[in-house]
């Protein structure tokens, strides 16, 4: 099978595009507006960039009629964004928070998830998912569509706080992943867990590049 996306139909009834960049890492994502509103969505095109400094970006898709996502007016608008992990056990809150819901409702009283405030954002993080980024908004890089739900909003954050929960590290002083099950994006409407690791480590790697797979400076 082949075909150009850009001037043939897809043969097959389930865009392979969805379904090929996987699996893909959830941008759980809280802010808050200027007047007060707090807003949480998940963003299945997210991504760290670095490590020295930390930097994300996740790109946002408009909404159908249109309108821009609140999570990107309120980053740009506020200076703040917070990535909240998204677990298996969070996934009814994940997949509530997906609605598009009218701007003036909050969607932590929707996804039935508590606030927990943040030490420099001006918004709420999800008190019970075990990670957070506190992230500073950088800049917005916006890409032309061919339908209202094809214009994208690329938006570029720091991360200036992170947040982890005790009993999520293991002895080692690793997130204990298995424990937490993170879930990711299959495409379509499907999902997966990450239940299961395994270790690969590349011969005769150099000191520093062996700092930077562990993140460190």
């Amino acid at each position: 099978m082949i075909y150009a996306p850009q001037s043939e139909p897809c043969p097959l009834p389930f865009s392979p595009f969805k379904s090929c960049t996987v699996p893909r890492p959830i941008g759980w994502l809280s802010t808050i507006s200027r007047d007060g509103i707090a807003n949480l969505a998940p963003y299945s095109q997210w991504q760290n960039l670095t490590f020295d400094p930390p930097m994300v970006m996740f790109a946002a898709n408009q909404t159908s009629d249109g309108r821009r996502k609140d999570t990107v007016i309120n980053a740009e608008e506020t200076g703040w964004f917070v990535w909240n992990m998204a677990t298996y056990d969070l996934r009814e809150a994940v997949n509530i928070s997906a609605m598009e819901l009218p701007s003036d409702e909050d969607e932590f009283l929707r996804a039935g998830v508590t606030k927990a405030a943040c030490l420099d954002a001006p918004g709420p993080r999800v008190a019970e998912s075990p990670a957070h980024f506190e992230c500073r908004y950088l800049s917005t890089h916006r890409l032309k569509g061919r339908s209202n739900h094809g214009w994208v909003d690329v938006v570029y954050g720091e991360v200036m706080r992170i947040h982890v929960a005790d009993e999520v590290i293991t002895p080692e002083g690793k997130l204990d992943i298995p424990r937490i099950k993170p879930i990711a994006r299959m495409g379509y409407y499907d999902y997966t867990t990450v239940t299961e690791t395994f270790e690969m480590r590349i011969p005769e790697a150099h000191a520093m590049m062996s700092a930077g797979l562990e993140g460190k400076a």
